[in-house]
């Protein structure tokens, strides 16, 4: 006899703390309160939160799959150091998302998408104004995410979704190792002009430099230093 459900509210809410502490630990990575390599506590944790070990535990397991942590036999999880190597990977597949969105996009580009992506780059402008890194990183990333949607295909999207938890650690490294954050904002003009021209060839070059600059200086960067970042 299979066992009785457990109650729906009960799974909710733990789902739900399983979540806002993966969300607190994503942000702590981010903003480099655990640096890379360090061993999180389960004990220690658990006590600052306020919350039992379980969720913590559930959460650092949810990190492992997202990329941000790794976990080694009887010594627990440790915040991930990005590789040179690591990163090239990284961002190799991103250019090959968004080749091919930006691209679906300039056959398909309305009104509605192109003052929706308008309207983000003012926000990404005003955020990075504002030296508020963690929000610039969000916003950068739902400027490219806004691209996809527009592209036209889920499943493209889903992708992204999926890559972004390490895009975020990869995003922070730029404005460590290229330029000020409202440079990087501005970049994203480029993008638009490209869209606006309606030539699919323009983008994919646009998108190229966009993403391959960004890429090559976050990958020196590590590689010069000649160990991995955050």
């Amino acid at each position: 006899m299979a066992p009785p459900l457990a109650a729906p509210n009960t799974y909710i809410q733990q789902h739900n703390l399983v979540e806002q502490v993966a969300d607190y630990l994503t942000q702590a990575i981010i903003q480099q309160h655990f640096l890379p390599g360090e061993r999180l506590s389960e004990v220690q944790l658990s006590k600052d939160l306020g919350v039992s070990r379980a969720p913590v535990r559930e959460a650092a397991r949810l990190l492992e799959s997202r990329g941000l942590l790794i976990s080694k036999p009887r010594r627990g999880f440790f915040v991930r150091a990005l590789k040179a190597v690591e990163l090239e990977d990284v961002f190799d597949l991103r250019l090959c998302l968004e080749r091919h969105a930006i691209q679906r996009l300039a056959e398909r580009y309305s009104g509605e998408a192109e003052r929706a992506l308008k309207q983000q780059v003012e926000v990404l402008c005003e955020a990075a104004a504002s030296n508020d890194g963690t929000r610039r990183i969000e916003e950068d990333l739902q400027f490219h995410r806004l691209m996809l949607h527009y592209a036209g295909n889920e499943r493209l999207l889903r992708a992204f979704d999926n890559l972004t938890h390490e895009l975020r650690l990869c995003i922070t490294l730029i404005t460590k190792t290229h330029e000020a954050p409202d440079t990087i904002a501005t970049s994203h003009f480029k993008l638009l002009d490209a869209l606006a021209s309606g030539q699919a060839g323009m983008c994919r070059e646009a998108i190229d430099y966009h993403i391959g600059v960004a890429r090559d200086f976050v990958v020196k960067g590590v590689s010069d230093r000649g160990a991995p970042l955050p």
